[in-house]
């Protein structure tokens, strides 16, 4: 083995980049594995982006397929996005969150008066770095204003992995080493028709799991409603429109309006969760715009800088986050509002409203979906496929039934797009694949919104290739 020295940073003795072989074994020693990177193993090293494409150190595309998480929604390396981020590193890169600057003013009005225009109520904006922490901060607020500390959940959200966020997020796994966790939420299923009971319609089923929450405050004997005092002991109910970890399940477009008409009636709030949902991954804004119904609070993160310099926030209507009710200091974080964040995040909200993604993304979207369901016809493997926009799903079964989940089937599919010697074309491609769904079984699709209609047929080519391998017994 080349012999590694010290210095300003690892490098081989005689001048030469560290080999892939050497980094990953140096990861192996140095970096923590408390992240989700060795989820496959070994890990896979890139070297660079662009567009749809991840590259590795011998130059081979990667086509991805779940784009950071739905972070980088307008495509790695986006000239207009980075050269924002270049003025911005220019003039004001830094600057200490209590005071003020152009950009985080001005994208908090843009944010707030395009809130107010769609959902009719008056409000603000609080800025954070990532997603959890602006779930974090949204908790907050909600108990300051409700003074209940409760929440309500469904089965298969996913918040976030600090405390607070852990335990709104349904996964015991996330929360079982850390002790008890006595705010844990209350959850509810969530609308997944393919694995609801059968004979019901989808909108029946979405029907059916609205009222596993109106039954809840018949008595007080429910165990979350005092009739006397007409108080509930739970302040919110925190919702993805789409539920994003859980497998991009897409609920009935009636059911939400269902939820709110009960959330209303017994005075709890509805916290919308859009951090992987939002800036037009499903074709609007908020994916919430979707349901017909207006959020008390919006939380949002990921896309809104397409991935680069974090940063994260809510909006809240007035009445919950005026500075009489919040005041200053109830929550801080050093880099919230930092100025390469607002300025990135300033000029996607500019160029979103330039450009029709809602029509693009639709229509993007309808043509994926339409490519899924004709590999869904050719494969016994595929489950179900559904989508909203470009947040599309495929669920990965054992082929006797094309129901029993099957992970092993879908994390070999995964493995192989990371070999990156798929061959479509006589050209050789990988395939960058997200996995989500209650059973991981699911592929969760975030393609970039500005993928091509020749990539999303390359897609198909790919994905075609690894679900026949699959399907081998």
């Amino acid at each position: 083995m080349d012999k590694v020295v010290e210095g300003a940073g690892p490098r081989l003795a005689d001048g030469r980049a560290l080999s892939e072989a050497e980094l990953l074994r140096l990861e192996g020693e140095y970096c923590s594995h408390g992240d989700t990177v060795h989820y496959t193993n070994p890990p896979k090293l890139f070297e660079s982006c662009e567009g749809s494409y991840m590259f590795d150190a011998a130059g081979t595309p990667y086509l991805d397929l779940q784009m950071w998480y739905s972070a980088v929604n307008f495509g790695y390396r986006n000239e207009r996005l980075n050269n924002a981020v270049r003025r911005q590193l220019d003039r004001l890169p830094q600057v200490a969150s209590q005071y003020l600057h152009r950009e985080k003013i001005e994208l908090a009005a843009w944010i707030a008066q395009d809130a107010e225009r769609k959902f009719g109520e008056k409000g603000r904006v609080h800025f954070n770095v990532g997603g959890s922490q602006a779930v974090e901060d949204s908790l907050k607020l909600v108990r300051n204003a409700k003074g209940r500390s409760l929440m309500f959940a469904f089965e298969g959200g996913y918040h976030g992995r600090t405390l607070g966020a852990s335990a709104i997020t349904s996964s015991y796994r996330y929360r079982r080493r850390f002790g008890h966790f006595s705010d844990r939420a209350h959850f509810l299923p969530f609308p997944y028709h393919f694995r609801g009971p059968k004979g019901m319609s989808k909108e029946e089923y979405g029907e059916h799991c609205v009222q596993n929450l109106a039954r809840l405050f018949e008595s007080e004997y429910q165990g979350v409603w005092d009739p006397k005092t007409n108080q509930c002991e739970y302040a919110a109910f925190y919702v993805e429109p789409l539920q994003g970890t859980g497998g991009y399940i897409v609920p009935p477009m009636n059911f939400f309006k269902g939820l709110k008409k009960i959330l209303d009636e017994r005075g709890i709030l509805l916290v919308v969760d859009e951090i992987q949902m939002g800036v037009y991954r499903t074709g609007k804004l908020w994916s919430i715009e979707h349901f017909g119904v207006t959020p008390d609070v919006l939380v949002f993160g990921k896309a809104i800088t397409n991935g680069l310099n974090p940063l994260s926030g809510i909006w809240a209507r007035e009445e919950l986050i005026n500075p009489t009710i919040f005041p200053p200091g109830s929550t801080h974080s050093t880099f919230n509002a930092n100025p390469m964040g607002t300025a990135v995040a300033l000029e996607t909200l500019r160029m979103v409203e330039e450009a029709d993604y809602e029509t693009s993304v639709a229509a993007k979207g309808a043509y994926f979906l339409e490519g899924l369901k004709d590999l869904e016809k050719r494969h016994k493997i595929v489950g179900d496929v559904d989508g909203l926009g470009l947040a599309l799903r495929m669920e990965i079964c054992e082929p006797h039934d094309s129901f029993t989940p099957s992970k092993a089937r879908v994390d070999r599919m995964v493995d192989q797009g990371l070999a990156g010697n798929i061959e479509v074309d006589g050209r050789r491609y990988g395939l960058v694949l997200d996995i989500g769904g209650y059973s991981k079984n699911v592929i969760t699709f975030a393609p970039s919104l500005d993928i091509s209609y020749g990539e999303i047929d390359l897609a198909m080519k790919l994905l075609d290739r690894l679900l026949a391998d699959a399907g081998k017994n």
